[in-house]
């Protein structure tokens, strides 16, 4: 399994960060209402940054430091990938 930690932009502007090991299927569950309860009510979302990490526990800990992150720490993150 490849676990990435992603950040998608919602259709509001706001950004979501969360952890996948199936990114396609994820992103097809964000825009169809059926993932988290946050982007339900946002979509469409659209991928704005993607890690790759070693494994799941990886992934959770990137995500939270991502969480911490201001927002335009945020949008630094897919500014310059």
């Amino acid at each position: 399994m490849n676990w990435v930690c992603y950040l998608v932009c919602c259709a509001d502007g706001t950004l979501y960060c969360g952890i996948t090991n199936n990114l396609g299927k994820r992103l097809a569950a964000h825009n169809t209402g059926e993932a988290a309860k946050y982007t339900r009510g946002r979509r469409p979302v659209r991928l704005v940054h993607v890690e790759s990490c070693a494994d799941k526990s990886s992934a959770l800990k990137r995500e939270l430091q991502i969480k911490k992150l201001s927002r335009g720490e945020k949008q630094a993150l897919f500014e310059i990938t």
